[in-house]
């Protein structure tokens, strides 16, 4: 018995590294099991743990329904968190940073221009018992994150600047709420069609790359493609069309009118109201009649009380647009034999 007691420590500092907690309790509870009255105290001492973890480990080699395999604890405790004593608190963070988000807010990263002191002082005030601590946590894993501004000054600045996206996050809020279609259209970036070099990497064969050409000459056969986008903000859906030879304001509104005929009209029956959220720029630009006079047409052809809200210039960047879902078709344009699948913008 001398020996067994002699060579315990050695024996738990070689097994312990292999075991869990729950595991080392239980090898411990073993082990005083074994050597009868007062083995709790004698096997504690021996290895260097309190005797409550040993006793603790002998009672759960009777326990009738042992934890399941890889817990070392049973469920339930430790603190709850803050928001199951506050399930309303996460809401209330989300609609106080709402209106002061930056980027795209399609996008996983997304950051706030409101302090954590701030925000935290204004839960406060709404009743939520919080700290900029846990602001923090819930803040990241809502998906922002505090950066700092770049280029967010272009040009001349006008004084209702804020006001303006103000109004346009409330007018959107309200249609949105009334079950009425919001869209937000944007022209991504133009694509040569062709087999031309583009960024990234594949796995394929060894020594056997993708053949491209080595300039980036515009295929006059070919010619490029040009993707004028329409996002359905309350269904989170995107609607791609596709052009070939200019970006016009016929061809951005034939792609609302595709829209709204494929998708649009069976997802909202009822409504008639459409409300477009757009940059100032290009083909919708504010100040193009033919982009006026084109949606006029639109609304008289399907009795729809069209609205457009426009950002403000230099701001296109904030247009609510999933650009994740227009990169990855554009990827995969090259090299894809187009002359039988392009659609004219006509």
């Amino acid at each position: 018995m001398t020996a067994e007691l002699e060579s315990l420590p050695r024996r738990y500092d070689r097994i312990r590294p292999h075991l869990n907690e729950r595991q080392r309790r239980v090898w411990l509870g073993s082990e005083a099991s074994e050597l009868g009255p007062g083995g709790v105290r004698v096997v504690a001492d021996a290895v260097g743990v309190s005797p409550d973890t040993v006793r603790r480990g002998r009672s759960e080699l009777d326990d009738p329904e042992p934890l399941p395999v890889g817990r070392s604890r049973g469920l339930g405790g430790g603190r709850k968190r803050a928001e199951q004593h506050d399930p309303e608190l996460a809401a209330a963070l989300d609609r106080l940073v709402d209106p002061e988000t930056r980027g795209d807010p399609m996008t996983p990263l997304r950051w706030t221009s409101k302090s954590l002191r701030t925000l935290a002082s204004e839960l406060s005030r709404q009743g939520h018992d919080v700290s900029a601590t846990l602001v923090q946590r819930l803040l990241h894993e809502a998906g922002y994150s505090l950066q700092a501004n770049a280029k967010t000054r272009e040009g001349r600045q006008h004084g209702d600047r804020d006001a303006q996206f103000r109004h346009i996050h409330d007018t959107v809020k309200e249609w949105v709420a009334a079950g009425d279609p919001v869209i937000s259209i944007d022209c991504k970036k133009k694509e040569l069609v062709g087999p031309f070099k583009n960024a990234g990497v594949q796995w394929r064969p060894g020594g056997s790359p993708q053949q491209v050409n080595v300039h980036d000459f515009i295929d006059h056969t070919l010619g490029k493609a040009i993707p004028y986008g329409v996002y359905d903000v309350a269904a989170n859906t995107g609607w791609v069309s596709v052009g070939v030879d200019h970006e016009t304001a016929a061809f951005a509104v034939n792609t609302i009118r595709s829209w709204w005929t494929t998708l649009g009209r069976r997802r909202y029956p009822s409504t008639t109201r459409l409300l477009i959220t757009a940059d100032s720029g290009g083909a919708n630009g504010s100040r193009r009649r033919t982009w006026k006079t084109e949606l006029a047409a639109l609304a008289a052809e399907t009795g729809l009380q069209i609205s457009v809200c426009h950002l403000p210039p230099g701001t296109s960047k904030w247009n609510k647009i999933e650009h994740r879902l227009f990169a990855q078709i554009t990827r995969n344009w090259h090299g894809t034999p187009w002359s039988t699948t392009k659609r004219s913008s006509a």
